[in-house]
């Protein structure tokens, strides 16, 4: 296959077949050789933006055209013409390397809910399909996501580990593909369902106050929404569970997590006000929909010393929505039946519901 077809046409690693040894094939003649080139890349109850600019926020509704991009057949390429010129082989567009605190070799293998298992992360990560090819180079580029990164250590994100996490996940990847010119602008963007996937800043904000410089072993979200979250929270934890509501999110989620081949995320379809008592206690939880307090089951699962970061929405007041206004507000557990709370910034998220459709 020429160069310009590979351009066109990129394939994953899994997609390539080997082609038989062609007996006609003279000597000197040489094939051009295919690499993959992919682009790289909770329910969320809701997913919150910081209430400054006003902006809301939503969690990302994934794409049933990538389910179906996956579940596909596997893409034969075409004998190339034989040609006298060196092969032409193309460069992953993007990878990325989870940082978990004992190395990739040492991340557990995650299962995915329904008994299908997620494979150990790549080298480099393969298919991008929520977003259009024309765009992939542009959209996928690492300076986009460090440009994204500048803007907000600029406005105040100084933990260095939640920054390498947001520069290493492709948050083109998560959303649709109308709206993937805006991957990377600090904005809060439709996902379905009257969902939304947060703005990068709500995000980096929320994951700083949850790790506080800490080495964190387990972490719940809740509200997976499109994934995006959870596939940053894997990059500073060594095991990260989430939970959504919305099943029609929770396949999303599923489809959208599962080109990056992350090993340390398990998701769950449930009723996230009850948590996960089975992989209690967390180091940290994280919840990305605003309810008048927080579940007494979510205080319970969060281990002594642990953090919980979540919207809370505040009686008697009312937002310029009409709304009651919402606080982001930090829990922190400091003995067996003690937990001390603080208010912090101004956000909104959509309500924190209880049961699952």
């Amino acid at each position: 296959m020429t160069g310009e077809r590979t351009k066109r046409f990129p394939l994953g690693l899994a997609d390539l077949v080997r082609e038989p040894r062609r007996r006609d094939t003279r000597p000197g003649e040489a094939r051009a050789s295919l690499a993959g080139a992919g682009t790289g890349g909770p329910s969320k109850a809701g997913v919150g933006s910081l209430a400054k600019p006003g902006a809301k926020v939503s969690t990302n509704a994934g794409n049933p055209a990538v389910a179906k991009a996956n579940a596909s057949t596997p893409f034969k390429a075409s004998p190339a013409k034989p040609v006298n010129a060196k092969p032409v082989s193309a460069k992953p567009a993007n990878s990325i390397k989870p940082a978990h605190p004992a190395g990739n070799a040492a991340a557990p293998r995650a299962a995915m809910p329904g008994g299908a298992s997620v494979p150990r992360a790549a080298a480099a990560v393969t298919g991008a399909p929520a977003v259009a090819l024309n765009g992939a180079h542009a959209l996928t580029s690492e300076r986009v996501r460090e440009r994204m990164v500048e803007r907000l250590r600029a406005n105040g994100i100084a933990d260095a580990r939640v920054l390498q996490a947001l520069a290493a996940v492709p948050r083109h990847m998560f959303i649709d593909p109308g709206l993937a010119t805006q991957a990377y602008e600090d904005a809060a963007l439709p996902i379905g369902h009257h969902q939304t996937i947060s703005k990068p800043s709500v995000v980096a904000r929320m994951l700083e106050l949850a790790g506080a410089g800490r080495v964190l072993e387990r972490v719940l979200e809740i509200g997976t929404g499109c994934g995006y979250q959870a596939a940053v929270l894997s990059q500073i934890a060594r095991d990260v569970y989430s939970i959504e509501r919305i099943k029609p999110l929770y396949e999303r989620a599923k489809t959208n997590l599962r080109p990056l081949r992350i090993p340390n995320i398990r998701l769950h379809y449930g009723d996230g006000r009850l948590g996960l008592p089975s992989a209690a206690p967390f180091d940290a939880i994280v919840i990305a929909a605003a309810g008048f307090d927080v579940p007494q089951a979510l205080l319970e699962q969060l281990a002594i010393g642990g953090r919980l970061v979540a919207p809370v929405a505040v009686s008697g007041t009312q937002s310029a929505a009409g709304e009651a206004a919402q606080v982001l507000t930090l829990v922190e557990r400091t003995g067996p039946a003690q937990w001390r709370e603080s208010r912090l910034d101004r956000v909104f998220f959509v309500p924190l519901k209880s049961g699952v459709i």
